[in-house]
Order: structure tokens, then sequence, then C-alpha cells
């Protein structure tokens, strides 16, 4: 079968890079085609030496030239210039000179808007909050970011427990993210893309920093990370209500609260200070998601060993929902601890399906109602 270099094109167009969803074309990554016969030799430029989703980037280009009938497709690799890797990354984030906003309500770092900030983003953000640790905030942020990517959700997380970072650890994320022209590209497993200080520091070294390196830390997080507009940017805070709390309250005025607690009276206490926190910084506290609510023993019977009432308690003196309540089970922790989520592995248990309707709620019933304008109403 004898085929043009434009129909290889039209062939690889539909062909997306793994971690930027881009078409490979637009990234300008063909940079040659060879065709001999019968045979076709397509020559990709990766964004980086050493990419570790090559082998994937083989399997979409092999597939697209065999689907179009090439008997004997071939790969030949390069590596992109940094005059290209720029133009990528312009390509993906604009100008940050030109997309730079004069309104200190959208927040900015180095001339760049934070674009969650913008009143057109569609993208929902949620702060998950708790007054103290221990309460299980990082579990219930990793499952329940899954259970939203389940329901067919493009979903980022950013650990912003700076000190405490744990959730490259409960997500299983093995590589560090990918650089491209001080560009970050969140990786991804179960769904979800993340960030954490966990990809810059060795879990057992302490992050020493104080408010204004914090702050800035989460700028770029939020800025130099190419996050690609998702439906949901889900923020794992730090317990308490201390300065980065003040300034994801700045950075995201938009954002939706909720508070974890444990039904215990002592922890719903300590946890109604994280919601007093936001509203005191206008922050519109949601819901409240009560954990280790009971154990199910192998009787069936429901045990509540740390008490019972404490979240709907939280929850009626807030005026808010308790949007679910978090069985306490050890396949919960165990898969925190080793990289493999309850919602993950195992959706269908009773954990997994407690996350799974918290997440139909919060998307479904709790989803904020937008105003339209009528085009009609504008030219009247």
């Amino acid at each position: 079968m004898s085929v043009t270099e434009e129909q290889v094109i039209e062939a690889l167009r539909p062909v997306e890079d793994p971690e930027l969803h881009r078409s490979i074309v637009d990234l300008g990554m063909v940079k040659t085609i060879s065709i001999n016969g019968d045979a076709v030799e397509v020559q990709i430029a990766l964004t980086i030496a050493g990419c570790p989703l090559r082998s994937e980037i083989t399997n979409r280009v092999t597939g697209a030239l065999s689907d179009m009938g090439v008997a004997h497709p071939s790969i030949d690799f390069t590596v992109m210039t940094d005059e290209e890797r720029a133009n990528v990354r312009h390509m993906l984030q604009g100008n940050p000179a030109a997309t730079a906003g004069n309104n200190p309500a959208h927040g900015h770092a180095e001339g760049r808007d934070i674009p969650f900030a913008d009143p057109d983003s569609r993208t929902r953000v949620l702060l998950i909050a708790s007054g103290k640790g221990g309460v299980g905030k990082s579990s219930v942020t990793t499952n329940l970011a899954i259970a939203l990517a389940n329901r067919g959700k493009s979903v980022a997380l950013v650990d912003a427990d700076v000190w405490g970072f744990s959730i490259p650890r409960m997500l299983g994320i093995q590589n560090p993210p990918t650089v491209i022209d001080d560009m970050l590209i969140p990786p991804e497993t179960h769904g979800v893309h993340a960030i954490s200080m966990g990809f810059f520091a060795e879990e057992d070294q302490p992050v020493i920093w104080r408010g204004p390196m914090l702050h800035k830390a989460l700028e770029q997080f939020l800025t130099d990370v190419y996050w690609n507009d998702p439906d949901y940017l889900l923020i794992d805070l730090p317990p308490g209500t201390g300065d980065i709390s003040l300034s994801l309250a700045q950075f995201l005025p938009r954002s939706e609260m909720y508070v974890v607690t444990t039904p215990q009276p002592a922890a719903q206490r300590v946890a109604q200070r994280a919601a007093f926190m936001g509203e005191k910084v206008n922050l519109s506290v949601h819901g409240v998601i009560e954990n280790m609510s009971w154990f199910t023993g192998d009787d069936g019977k429901q045990y509540y060993l740390f008490g019972a009432g404490g979240g709907q308690e939280l929850a009626d003196r807030l005026e808010v929902p308790l949007v679910g309540q978090v069985p306490l089970v050890p396949e919960l922790r165990e898969g925190s601890d080793s990289g493999k989520p309850i919602v993950a592995m195992a959706p269908e248990s009773e954990a997994g399906q407690v996350f799974a309707s918290m997440a139909e709620r919060i998307d479904v019933e709790m989803a904020p109602k937008r105003r339209y304008t009528s085009k009609l109403n504008l030219l009247n």
C-alpha cells in the first residue's frame, strides 16, 4: 500500500502525548517521515531525554500507522531542543507576561495568573482540611480524588501538607514530574494528576521553611504545573490554621472547604477551628466528612470505637451537610501505606462504596449553581 507524507501526518494527528494530552503533530513532536514502498519510518522528538513514557508513545504511533495499512512501521527517536521545548510551553501555558492580570484577588507568580482563580475557570477547587493530625485527612483526599476520577472526571491533586507530605506514597506514584522548560508535568495514576513536595524532598528529610517560602512554593504548584483545566482540583491542606491555609484562601477565593473529623467530641471541637478559620478568610465551608466512623466486625455488627455523632454535630453547628461517614477498615489504612488506595483496588468494598457515594453527592447534589447570561438578553 502506497501512502503519502500528508496521509501519515493525518493518521498521527489523533495520537496524543500521554502526559500532555495533546496531538504529537500539534506539539511538533513528529520531526521527519520517510516512505520507502510499504515501509514508513517516523522520527519522534521526545520532550525530554529518558522520557518514561517512550514505550507508550511507540505503541500509539505504531498502532496509528498499522491502522492506516502500513505493513512495516518503524519509529526513531530524538530529543527536542531547548527552543522547541520553550515553544511547547508557550503553546500550553501562553506567554506569562501577556497573561498576567492586574486583579490582585486572582493571585499570580512571576507574572503568571493562577488559572483556578479566574472567574471563568470551570475547575471546582476542593480544600480538604482538618483541625488536627491523625484523622485520616490525606487518606480521605486520596480516595475521594480517585472516586471522582472513576466518575469520568479529570482530577488534579495538590499535596499542600508541605511538612507531612504523603500523597505520592498513598497514590503509589514512583516517577517524579517531567520538566519541560521549567513547566512541571504532574505524574498521573488512577486517573489523578498529583504534585507534592514529596517529589522534591526525601521522605525522611524535614522541610524547614517559614511563611514566605511556603507561600512561594504553593504559587509555583498552582502556576508552573500544567494542569490542563481539570474538572476538580483537590488540595490536601496541612492540619490546623497556619500560613498555608491563609495563602490558599488568598490564591483561591472561590474554593469549597470540606472538613474531615473523627466521631469523638474532642476531635470534632478541634475540627471546627479549621472551619471557623475558613469563614474568617471568606472561604465557603461546604461540608463535613467523618472518618473512622465505625468498625464492622466479623459478626456483621457495627462497633463505634471512637464514639458516635461527632461529624453530624459539627455539620449541624456549621449548617452544612455531613457528606459521608467512612468506616474504619484495615484495608483503607494498608492501602494508604502501600500505594494501593482502596477505591482503586476494591471499589465494591464497604469503604469504596462510601467514597463513591460521597463523590456522587459532591459532583451532582452539591454542584454550584452557575448563572448564565442569555446572549439574546445581551443583544437587547
